[in-house]
Parts: structure tokens; C-alpha cells; sequence
């Protein structure tokens, strides 16, 4: 009986939410037009909590910005589908580790229709469309301030290049710990006479595989093992780290001197310009913004 009443409380509440008119929301915002409720806004702010973020400012700023970037979509002939915003959606997901339906369950167990998280996916397609031709059109990097700042990263650690290969300890579910491993390649490391003789070494352990790395710049390594390798020589090989899977070290089977800046100038050029394209952006929006006739009631 207990039940019974539960389920039919529920669906009482339901009915009477199913009454409510959509008059029922009421308009706060016109952004050119385009009307913001507050129930878009108490949607928003519900979201936004689940973000550990808050203030109806905040939430009131999105939606317009969201409104005027859909608005400028579509005057350039920009469309986003369904089948965009569910990919979307589907990655979101994947990001945070759990199925579409459980996003859902978790959106609507914290009082947020999918249909907000939805409209601000659909806005953020919109507006990377835009950035990636109208925006980014406008940037441009200095190649020779990429590459004088490149040089200035050049270390004595990290100006040489290799050819590696990698000692890899396995680690299995019920096998030895990552310290029993850790122990098994400082032994292996202790033995180790070359690359040449790396994998028949590995065959007298357990669950240990040598495979080839190639060639490596330093620069393309974290800088603790660029430092470490930098002062071994050749046929020398790295202390044990402990990494996903398994305990690995570095074998240098090749090693020369090599100022190459590739790789840094890569990592500021993309650092440069994305910092030049949200600047660039941020300058679209407000230019959107201040011809906007926007109208608070």
C-alpha cells in the first residue's frame, strides 16, 4: 500500500507539472529578440552548482553571450544538427567517464533538463565554427619571436638527441606490486651491457618486454627524464619509474649532440596562438554584445 501511495504521489506530480502552461515562464532577457526565461536562467544556475560554480550574473552573462553567438552562427551560414549536439554530448560522457544516460540521470537528479545542457553544447559548436574561419583569420604569431623564445628554452639537458629503446616490468592484476617489479629492473639495470643484448637479458625475467622508441629529441620528454639521460652515455639505461603499466626505464642505444628547437617552437606556437585567439575572440564577442539591443525586464 506504502507503495502505491509513493507511485501515486509521483504521478500527481507529474500530471501537474504536465498542466503547467508554457506561459508559465516568464521572459527576463530579449538578446535581438531572441527571448531568456527565468526558467532558463534557474536552469542555468542549476547547472552551473553541479560546475561548483554560482551567481546569477554569471548565468544571465552565458546565455546572452550563448544567444548572440547562435545569432552570429547562423548569419554566417553556420547550422548545427541534433546529430552534432549528440556527439557532443557523447564525448562529454567519455570525458567524465560514464554512459550518455547516466550524464542524463545525473543532470536530471540535480534539476538540470538535458535540453539546458543541450542549448550550450549546441552554442559552443556554433561558436568553435566560428572561431576556427572569422576569428582566426584575424591571428597571426611572429615566427621569429617563436623561435628567438625557442632558443632561450635550449638547456644543456635537453640539447641532445637519441635513439631509445624501453625496458618495460609488467605489472598484471595478482601479480607482484609495482615494488617487486621496481626491484626485478634494478636488477635487470645492473646487468644491462647494451642495446644489443636488451631483449635476450629481458628473456630470464617474468612479464618484461623491450620495445624500440626511435628517435627522440629531449625536448619531446619530460624534463626530470631528459635531465637523467642527458648525463648517461650510450649503452647506459635509466632508473626503474613506475608508470600505468608497469616499471619502465630508457635504454640509449644512439646519442648525439642536437640543438633542434622543433619541438619548442611547436609547443609556444600553439601556446601563442591560442592565447592570441581567445584574445581575438573575447574581442568578436564584446563587438557582438555592444551592438546587441539587449533588453532586461
Amino acid at each position: 500500500m506504502k507503495m502505491k501511495r509513493v507511485l501515486g504521489a509521483v504521478l500527481l506530480g507529474l500530471t501537474l507539472l504536465a498542466a503547467v502552461p508554457a506561459s508559465a515562464a516568464t521572459v527576463k532577457i530579449t538578446v535581438n529578440g531572441t527571448p531568456i526565461t527565468d526558467v532558463q536562467i534557474s536552469q542555468r544556475l542549476a547547472l552551473m552548482k553541479l560546475e561548483n560554480r554560482s551567481g546569477q550574473k554569471a548565468a544571465i552573462d552565458e546565455l546572452v553571450n550563448e544567444a548572440l553567438e547562435l545569432q552570429e552562427a547562423k548569419r554566417l551560414g553556420f547550422a548545427i544538427s541534433e546529430a552534432d549536439i549528440d556527439g557532443a554530448v557523447l564525448q562529454l560522457a567519455r570525458n567524465m567517464r560514464v554512459s550518455d544516460s547516466n550524464l542524463a540521470k545525473i543532470l536530471t537528479d540535480h534539476g538540470v533538463p538535458m535540453v539546458t545542457l543541450r542549448d550550450r553544447l549546441k552554442a559552443n559548436l556554433a561558436w568553435g565554427k566560428i572561431s576556427a574561419t572569422a576569428i582566426s583569420a584575424r591571428v597571426s604569431v611572429s615566427e621569429a619571436d617563436i623561435d628567438k623564445q625557442a632558443k632561450t628554452k635550449l638547456t644543456a639537458a635537453n640539447s641532445y638527441d637519441y635513439i631509445l629503446k624501453e625496458v618495460l616490468f609488467l605489472t598484471t592484476k595478482g601479480g607482484p606490486s609495482a615494488a617487486a617489479r621496481t626491484a626485478q629492473a634494478n636488477q635487470y639495470r645492473k646487468s644491462f651491457k647494451g642495446c644489443d643484448s636488451a631483449v635476450q637479458l629481458s628473456l630470464s625475467y617474468t612479464d618484461a618486454a623491450v620495445r624500440d622508441v626511435g628517435r627522440r629529441h629531449a625536448t619531446q620528454m619530460a624534463d626530470p627524464i631528459a635531465a637523467e639521460l642527458s648525463k648517461l652515455g650510450v649503452g647506459g639505461i635509466t632508473t626503474p619509474r613506475v608508470v600505468e603499466n608497469g616499471v619502465s626505464m630508457l635504454a640509449i642505444c644512439a646519442k648525439e649532440a642536437s640543438d633542434d628547437t622543433t619541438y619548442l617552437a611547436n609547443d609556444i606556437r600553439q601556446n601563442q596562438g591560442n592565447g592570441a585567439l581567445k584574445t581575438e575572440a573575447d574581442k568578436y564577442l564584446a563587438n557582438l554584445k555592444a551592438k546587441a539591443q539587449i533588453v532586461y525586464s
